[in-house]
């Protein structure tokens, strides 16, 4: 349940602002500039996440791993200056790339919360769930790819 809230909070906006675009023709929105403003919200919600369940999310990491409440709060500021970078046309491309670098990263922590039944964000259910997990990962890195690097009228908000 957890990540179809998140594919809403990716998605939704995108599907919202395009409505906008169509019944109103005074108001359009370049694409990327849509898919960003999902990229945004899930950015900002991932981050709230990161300071709010420290302790259930550094559980999805070995216990080898050192400083392991540290991490989650630092991908947690990452993902809030990510959330803020990608608006900034200067950084767009490098907050783009550095948040694709930071989600494939976490993919591992993925895996082995799933084959260690962690009880967060649908671990529990063991490696089953990785036949959602990591297609919803590679959507995620594909729409930041989509928002932030590809080549385009990426750069304007407003179409004229």
């Amino acid at each position: 349940m957890q990540l179809l809230f998140l594919v809403g909070l990716l998605v939704g906006p995108f599907l919202v602002l395009t409505l906008l675009s169509r019944w109103f023709s005074n108001l359009k929105f370049f694409a990327a500039a849509r898919a960003r403003t999902g990229l945004t919200l899930f950015l900002l919600f991932a981050a709230l996440g990161h300071f709010i369940r420290t302790d259930a999310m550094a559980l999805m990491l070995p216990a080898s791993v050192p400083y392991r409440t540290e991490l989650i709060y630092m991908t947690g500021v990452f993902e809030l200056l990510g959330a803020i970078g990608i608006w900034i046309p200067r950084l767009r491309r490098l907050a783009g790339f550095l948040l694709i670098i930071m989600l494939v990263g976490i993919l591992p922590a993925n895996i082995y919360s799933a084959f260690n039944y962690v009880e967060f964000g649908g671990h529990q259910y063991g490696p089953a769930y990785l036949l959602i997990r990591i297609p919803f990962q590679l959507l995620v890195i594909w729409w930041t790819y989509f928002a932030t690097i590809q080549q385009g009228d990426s750069v304007k908000i407003f179409a004229r």
